[in-house]
């Protein structure tokens, strides 16, 4: 009997140090000149003597850009991510972080290409953003991207495309264009998307990747009906403040439910930030609530009642009290380095570490500790490379574990569970 007991404290002593286990982690989407794209295993284990080495890898076999994965990695331990310049998406199957491997992979769905963002729907299906109609010419017009928001140039004009409600493996089920007749502004292209399950309804951004379409300026936001994806209105974001190169209307992102569950926030790549509200009406309301530095403000996150913002302008990140959201205020912002360019952020499970990428000259990737408490940002200084003393590691020159030595630039990342 003693026994038994022993063995039961035991096991229960134990459990914390598993639970801890599986968030120690680092997936990241990476891929460089003349090289396959791999999604990459990283050591996120603060106190395990490889903490930030590579760990594991696999390839894909194409070589492109790697671009958006999802926000976080689902329960199943599945992540989808996108090579956009190839228009291609993988399903990784990350249930075992060091012995990654690809499930299933696909291209155009539905008549749409150039899939951004992956959503997935408490049915279990995915909902994706498609930039662009499906056409023969497509694959032709892409250009190798630059390492900014927009990603991409193309030779001809792109036609618009429109969401896609799919399973994890690219096979469509509901699909709807994003072309809207009433609007004289055609220069529409999905990029992310809110689905709202408790309204019935879903908010799209139209911000195209190609950089090269210098006329899209993409001031709108799509409202649809979630259930069969019928758009029902486009509205144009007001003018804000103007910027160095135009308002913090342009370019709209990523858009983020509130707590309240009905209010959303949209951010803008001319680094605006907007509440939208009434979503359900006939007619929404929309306003200009803050502006950050600069331009090019990539991806953000909402945590408890903080947005935390990437800032290349400021080299780093803001993050901001929204828990009046017409009145945000900033409490705490960190940088990481005069040459990096912030550009995608995601948080963990508990909400205190935030993994941000850099596309500055070292292409880096930092871990950054964030209290709740506050909002107070830190850069952690011990996930580092071996024997240096710079914060953050470079992915230029990585020794990958299958033998590929060069310069990679991450994009999409995400703790383990």
């Amino acid at each position: 009997m003693k026994l038994v007991r022993l063995l039961v404290v035991l096991a229960l002593a134990a459990t914390p140090q598993i639970a801890a286990s599986q968030s120690s982690y680092l997936f990241v989407w990476v891929g460089g000149t003349g090289a396959s794209d791999f999604m990459a295993t990283i050591d996120a284990n603060p106190a395990s003597a490889t903490y930030g080495r590579v760990v594991a890898s696999v390839p894909t076999g194409t070589i492109g850009m790697p671009h958006h994965t999802e926000h976080e990695l689902p329960p199943s331990g599945h992540l989808l991510a996108n090579d956009f310049p190839a228009g291609h998406t993988w399903l990784f199957d990350l249930h075992d972080s060091r012995k990654p491997r690809i499930l299933a992979s696909f291209g155009d769905v539905a008549g749409f290409s150039h899939p951004h963002t992956f959503i997935r729907l408490p049915n279990g299906r995915v909902l994706a953003t498609f930039q662009y109609r499906a056409n023969a010419n497509t694959a032709a017009q892409m250009r190798m991207p630059l390492a900014t928001t927009a990603g991409m140039t193309s030779a001809q004009p792109h036609v618009t495309g429109g969401l896609v409600e799919m399973d994890e493996r690219g096979h469509a089920l509901i699909s709807a264009s994003a072309v809207d007749t009433t609007i004289s502004d055609r220069l529409i292209y999905p990029y992310s998307v809110l689905p709202m399950p408790g309204l019935d309804r879903a908010v799209s951004t139209t911000t195209d990747m190609d950089e090269g379409d210098s006329a899209a300026t993409s001031q709108w936001v799509q409202i649809w009906r979630l259930s069969d994806l019928t758009l029902l209105r486009s509205i144009a974001l007001p003018p804000g403040p103007n910027g160095p190169r135009g308002n913090a209307s342009l370019y709209t992102g990523e858009p983020r439910l509130l707590a309240d569950g009905r209010s959303v926030y949209i951010h803008t790549f001319n680094c605006g930030l907007y509440l939208l509200r009434n979503t359900d009406s006939a007619k929404p309301t929309a306003i200009f609530v803050h502006r950050f530095d600069g331009l090019d403000c990539g991806v953000p996150i909402l945590t408890s009642h903080y947005w935390i913002q990437t800032v290349p302008a400021d080299h780093g990140l803001v993050a901001l009290d929204i828990r009046d959201p017409e009145r945000p205020r900033e409490v705490s912002r960190v940088s990481v380095g005069v040459d990096e360019q912030p550009h995608w952020i995601a948080v963990d499970h508990t909400g205190r570490r935030i993994v941000l990428n850099s596309a500055g000259k070292g292409n880096r990737l930092y871990i950054i500790n964030f209290d709740p408490a506050n909002g107070r940002l830190s850069v952690d200084k011990q996930f580092r490379d071996p024997g240096s003393k710079q914060a953050g590691i470079g992915l230029a020159g990585a020794n990958w574990p299958r033998g590929f030595i060069g310069n990679v630039v991450p994009h999409g990342a995400v703790f383990s569970r």
